[in-house]
């Protein structure tokens, strides 16, 4: 457990807490190391949770199914990540998500009870960790609403650009890394994957994108017009 000590000091949850303290705060919070292989399940739609996890190695998803089985990715976690914080303090009997290991992972369960209830050890990293938990919680709400704000455009081509707008700001870069592959990212837009993909391409041969595989490029669409319009005045003379 402990080559992963630097993952948990980079995450939120533990924010503050010496790395002295770890095995203490992890033995109090009923800890246990799992390891999951790609596309299996930690945890499913229906089962009780009673925990939270954080990705030590590897990156999970966030599925939901609907009545029919159709499939759609709500979020990816990736290493320091939280996942399933939010049902297990909510208190829900059942859970109304899946939680699959996008590859091969590693993962730390947390025991919710232990770190939402009184500590009778007096844990002195017990507050910091309600308080941590807080904090992790709004800043999950804000990536909910921006998630919606992609989603809920009109059109394939809106939400395309409404998430490659925010991975290239969040990236500080017009050209960025996605951590999706086609599927994944029409699963996580709600969009059909053929349909998107023939998008992509007329975004492509509009000049608004470049992209191979997962790495993309924003184009600035003012540039590329006068661009085009400069080769068009030289083929002139």
């Amino acid at each position: 457990m402990k080559k992963y000590y630097p993952v948990l000091k980079n995450c939120l949850l533990f924010s503050g807490i010496e790395e002295s303290d770890f095995k203490s705060m992890l033995d109090c919070l009923a800890a246990r190391q799992k390891h999951f292989k790609k596309n299996s399940f930690i945890f499913i739609s229906g089962e009780t949770g009673d925990f939270m996890g954080i990705v030590l190695q590897g990156a999970i998803h966030v599925l939901r199914d609907d009545f029919w089985g159709r499939r759609k990715i709500l979020a990816r976690i990736e290493s320091g990540g939280l996942f399933g914080e939010a049902f297990a303090c909510a208190g829900l009997k059942k859970l109304p998500v899946s939680i699959m290991a996008a590859e091969e992972s590693e993962v730390l369960l947390l025991s919710s009870r232990r770190i939402t209830s009184s500590c009778p050890e007096a844990c002195v990293f017990h507050i910091k960790l309600i308080k941590n938990l807080t904090v992790l919680l709004a800043e999950k709400n804000v990536t909910l609403i921006q998630k919606l704000q992609h989603i809920t455009q009109t059109t394939t081509r809106e939400k395309l650009l409404s998430y490659l707008s925010g991975e290239a700001q969040n990236a500080g870069n017009s050209k960025f890394i996605i951590p999706f592959n086609r599927e994944e990212l029409a699963s996580y837009l709600a969009v059909e994957r053929s349909a998107m993909s023939a998008e992509l391409s007329r975004m492509k041969n509009d000049g608004l994108i470049n992209y191979r595989k997962n790495s993309f490029e924003l184009i600035n669409v003012d540039k590329s017009k006068q661009k085009n319009t400069i080769g068009k005045i030289l083929e002139n003379f």
